[in-house]
């Protein structure tokens, strides 16, 4: 089967701290030339590339002396201060032998759950392509905690992927692809070539993290791989020790594992919604809402409301699950958490006598939630 990257014309690629940064010894200058290369290549194919950067905190502990990746969430961040200045450095001179400048993006979750900042950070990324920039995204590890973390550049990789509507995520990291099992630990463990994103089976046979320098591991590339299918994506999980394997790629060579997406996207807004790392609260629903919301995209009405768990305001984003505990949809709320509190099993008509006022008559519009088995 040929590599989708070769009908792909915007594609993120992201690559990991142990590529970035030669398993931690410090920044991998010939590695990084190498992909400045490949990405200029791509870009002579009339090609847009977003480059997702992991390694800040890597050089920034090389730089520092740590031998150590610190746990301390102020000492993280300063790491990250400290080598997001030789990470930019390196990347802007590699692609500057080329002749293409480079621009610096620094996200939190914060950036893309804030619908203005979302819609403003998707601007200046097309804008950057059009200018034939080629933009290096990173977390913005200076200043995030726990609260506000994307947790890892795969899930980064995703958002960003969807954020702009990417056609491809190519994810390079130092392993062949996905195997059935670990082949560290299992002879008969064989490369996944090609699989449908989202395939439970897939998570089953992605093991936990491989390296103490970088965050992820295959099971988050699996899940980022997820995550970009919704918006129309397909991933490619390769080696990025392997020569020339952008270049390849878009030669259309299979190489690596390669995901690939449903045809049905879902609509911007409700890609948006879906891409919510936290939520600000949820609803319980009964059988009856829970079917009618996934099954036939409803609006959800009060009277389908069990329970209501949170503290949340009018306009944030929550989710709505099952009797068994499972997530069915997410959206935007009409009513605020104790607003919904005070008219949950009640008809719509009953609303404004629990309340004294009514808002609107539905708890979540079906045009502000997203199915998540859209």
């Amino acid at each position: 089967m040929h590599s989708v990257i070769h009908a792909s014309n915007r594609i993120v690629v992201k690559v990991g701290s142990s590529l970035v940064t030669n398993d931690g010894k410090g920044l991998d200058l010939p590695a990084l030339g190498r992909w400045a290369a490949e990405i200029a290549d791509l870009k002579r194919r009339g090609k847009q590339v977003v480059l997702v950067s992991s390694g800040a905190i890597a050089e920034g502990c090389q730089r520092l002396g740590w031998s150590r990746r610190p746990e301390g969430v102020h000492q993280l961040q300063a790491a990250a201060a400290v080598g997001q200045m030789g990470l930019c450095q390196a990347y802007e001179s590699a692609f500057r032998a080329y002749g293409l400048g480079t621009a610096q993006i620094l996200l939190t979750h914060e950036d893309l759950a804030d619908r203005t900042r979302y819609l403003n950070a998707r601007s200046t990324l097309t804008t950057l392509l059009n200018l034939n920039v080629v933009p290096i995204i990173n977390e913005n590890d200076t200043v995030v905690t726990a609260e506000i973390r994307f947790g890892d550049n795969d899930t980064l990789g995703a958002l960003v992927t969807n954020l702009i509507e990417a056609d491809a995520l190519i994810i390079l990291t130092d392993q062949r692809g996905l195997y059935t099992a670990d082949p560290r630990k299992d002879a008969d463990a064989r490369l996944v070539e090609t699989a449908q994103a989202g395939d439970p089976a897939l998570e089953e046979m992605a093991g936990g993290a491989g390296s103490s320098i970088g965050t992820g591991g295959m099971i988050t590339k699996i899940l980022a791989a997820k995550r970009a299918a919704r918006s129309g994506a397909a991933t490619v999980i390769a080696c990025g020790r392997e020569a020339h394997v952008l270049s390849r790629l878009a030669d259309g060579e299979s190489i690596g594992t390669q995901l690939l997406a449903p045809t049905n996207r879902i609509t911007a807004r409700k890609q948006w919604l879906a891409d919510h790392l936290q939520l600000r609260g949820q609803v319980t629903l009964d059988a009856g809402a829970a079917s009618a919301v996934r099954d036939r995209g409803t609006s959800l009405l009060p009277i389908g409301v069990l329970a209501v768990e949170g503290d949340f305001l009018r306009g944030e984003v929550i989710a709505c699950i099952d009797e068994e505990g499972s997530e069915v949809a997410r959206g935007l709320i009409n009513y605020s958490s104790d607003e919904a509190r005070l008219i949950m099993r009640k008809s719509t008509r009953e609303i404004e006598s629990a309340l004294g006022y009514i808002v609107e008559p539905e708890l979540i519009h079906r045009d502000n939630m997203v199915s998540l088995h859209d």
